[in-house]
């Protein structure tokens, strides 16, 4: 059900994009100097689909990326409680052992009469 909900949404999207790229072949040029008026300076040409992919393409890496870095709070307190958790457990464990070790004395029923 997951692969096909996936190519349900993939294959519709796939057809636009190449609807698009056929339709956007004309070359254009993308002129990256925001003082500079003229096309001398540091420039891309390129066809406009390809122009407009990479354009996307970017700003996917930038969005993942900036969303890796404000997730940093959240990795870093889930290294903290991992952490926490394994001194626990190895606590637990020396604790258990300790207990394991330790023999209670019994208890008497006269002991039990004078403590009522």
């Amino acid at each position: 059900m997951k692969t096909f909900l996936k190519w349900l949404l993939l294959l519709p999207l796939g057809a636009i994009a190449l609807v698009f790229a056929i339709a956007n072949r004309h070359v254009v040029t993308v002129v990256f100097d925001p003082f500079g008026n003229d096309v001398q300076g540091i420039h891309l040409t390129a066809p406009l689909f390809i122009v407009l992919f990479l354009a996307v393409m970017l700003g996917v890496l930038l969005g993942g990326f900036a969303s890796w870095l404000a997730q940093g709070k959240y990795r870093r307190s889930a290294r903290v409680a991992r952490s926490d958790l394994a001194q626990m457990r190895n606590e637990t464990e020396r604790l258990r052992a300790q207990f394991a070790s330790t023999r209670l004395p019994a208890i008497s029923s006269s002991d039990n009469s004078r403590a009522a």
